[in-house]
């Protein structure tokens, strides 16, 4: 009776045990499956890496929306956006979110509620959920005018000609770290795609550029005394190509028709498997826009061309350096600080100190795109957004602004 007695305390506890395994291993899940940590799980061992990614424009791809994200007016006149004399969009905080309402003469016709931000550097743009599609609100915000505008592709005109912008995965591969489609219902009739909204993983995460770190996890935590990192993709441990490749997946232009879906790609994959070859193996790269062409614009640099340079070479993806001309100056001045290599035809025009901070202002200028640009009230023409081009070359007219300066 006793061995009963014991062998069914054990099974007993052995159950609990499992149970409260299964509990913590559901109630912290993520979405991408079981080989996956999540951010927090890495913030465990690098805190301090995590604490300064979190100000870095790829984790502000994506956040949920609050007063923390969303950074626009809503007190008095400076929260209601007038579209015309009988329209305007007055943002409002309620007990259940933030809300852009539309009104016309006074009258109140409909609200949606701030779900997601994307962005928060040069602007944002904000996301809502109707049913389990996702929706572009009509009004985002601008940085660079400190106040309320259209979204992008949406002029003043929004409300007399709706334009209801759904956004689809393509969307969301470069916004987010995950989101799934819901199951049995990738596309409606009409085109809009839906998703599962509980599986949708915010920013730029540190696996979608390292890989499943749940193993990485689990092996670290139970040998502290192992330093080198195991069961996960160190950046430095890859090619040239395939850094280059795991950057080309949101910064190569969004023209490509995708085979598959970008969340899938992981380091070392070969990001031309994920998309339909181009009709035209040529990209005329003078023609390309500054925004999401990124890459193909370094590649035709002859700086990259005649070095091994990748994006990080420049970037640090883990910091924000972004407006730091003299951080990015000293990245130039690393391959060019000799006679024999090259350095600047405007020595000796230009004062030494000048030289040692705005290589980029020159060589790589911020030019506008004509993907994205807004309508602020009571401003015309739209407002396009400027962008630092990443071919890297001489541009003439942005020399004489400099000389202009300087004299």
């Amino acid at each position: 009776m006793k061995k009963v007695l014991i062998i069914s305390g054990i099974c007993t506890m052995m159950l609990v045990v499992a149970c409260l395994r299964f509990w913590n291993n559901t109630g912290n899940a993520d979405p991408r499956g079981e080989t996956f940590a999540g951010a927090r799980a890495c913030a465990k061992c690098h805190a301090a890496i995590y604490n300064a990614y979190l100000h870095t424009a790829h984790f502000e791809a994506s956040t949920p929306a609050s007063e923390n994200s969303v950074h626009g007016s809503f007190a008095g006149d400076s929260g209601v956006f007038i579209i015309n004399g009988s329209q305007k969009v007055v943002m409002q905080k309620l007990d259940s979110g933030l809300f852009q309402s539309f009104y016309v003469n006074g009258k109140f016709k409909e609200r949606h509620r701030f779900d997601i931000t994307f962005g928060g550097v040069k602007g944002e743009t904000y996301l809502y959920w109707k049913g389990n599609a996702l929706y572009q609100l009509p009004l985002s915000y601008y940085n660079g005018e400190h106040q309320w505008s259209s979204s992008p592709g949406m002029g003043l005109d929004f409300m007399d000609h709706p334009r209801i912008r759904p956004i689809g995965i393509r969307c969301m591969e470069c916004h987010a770290s995950y989101i799934n489609y819901l199951p049995g219902k990738a596309q409606r009739l009409d085109g809009v795609e839906e998703f599962d909204k509980n599986s949708l993983v915010y920013h730029i995460d540190c696996e979608r550029c390292h890989g499943p770190g749940a193993q990485h996890v689990d092996f670290q935590t139970h040998n502290p005394g192992v330093k080198t990192a195991r069961f996960i993709t160190t950046y430095v441990s890859l090619t040239r190509n395939q850094k280059l490749d795991m950057c080309a997946v949101c910064h190569s232009g969004q023209h490509s028709v995708m085979l598959r879906s970008a969340f899938g790609f992981v380091p070392r994959d070969t990001f031309a498997k994920f998309i339909l070859p181009e009709f035209s193996p040529k990209i005329d790269t003078t023609h390309l826009d500054v925004h999401g062409n990124q890459l193909q614009l370094l590649k035709s640099s002859k700086c990259f061309i005649y070095s091994k340079m990748e994006c990080s070479t420049c970037h640090d993806t883990h910091q924000n350096t972004r407006g730091n001309d003299v951080f990015y100056t000293q990245k130039c001045l690393g391959c060019h600080n000799s006679p024999n290599h090259t350095y600047c035809k405007m020595t000796g025009t230009l004062s030494a100190g000048l030289l040692k901070t705005d290589c980029i202002k020159c060589h790589m200028p911020a030019l506008p795109t004509h993907a994205i640009s807004v309508q602020v009230a009571g401003k015309s023409p739209p407002v396009q957004f400027l962008v630092h081009t990443h071919h890297i070359g001489i541009y003439p007219q942005e020399v004489k602004k400099i000389l202009a300066f300087a004299n």
